[in-house]
């Protein structure tokens, strides 16, 4: 059961972590890439927008999986 545990735990701070990372990225891309191509997938700002969405969302999801642990500990 521990062992289970400590795997969720680390599951849910590496999502937070990565959740992050895709944020402050997209954030960059948005400011930096505006009306440049970004290795063929499109846009540089149009792909900030959506590194900014999902980070958001795995930021959110990494801080309700701690959280959903911490009350079941």
């Amino acid at each position: 059961m521990k062992d289970k545990d400590l795997l969720l735990s680390i599951i849910a701070i590496v999502v937070y972590i990565l959740g992050g990372i895709g944020t402050f990225a997209g954030i960059g891309l948005i400011l930096l890439m505006k009306g440049q191509d970004l290795w063929g997938l499109g846009e540089g700002h149009t792909v900030g927008y959506l590194l900014v969405c999902v980070g958001l969302i795995f930021s959110i999801l990494g801080v309700l999986i701690m959280r959903i642990l911490r009350n079941r500990i």
